[in-house]
């Protein structure tokens, strides 16, 4: 019983990250769908100029 506890308390953090990454994910995956083209290509370019990328 001591050991059923203890390998479900050691779990719990576990758990809780896969949760939050798959509500990350599903955020993402929603805002990516319901915005306009333009709106992302404006984004990710700005992100490789602040970054340092050539993107041209």
């Amino acid at each position: 019983m001591v050991a059923l506890v203890q390998s479900l308390s050691h779990s719990r953090p576990q758990i809780l990250s896969i949760i939050l990454a798959a509500l990350l994910g599903l955020l993402v995956i929603y805002v990516a769908g319901h915005s306009q083209y333009h709106i992302l290509h404006d984004a990710a370019h700005d992100v490789r100029h602040a970054t340092g990328f050539p993107c041209h």
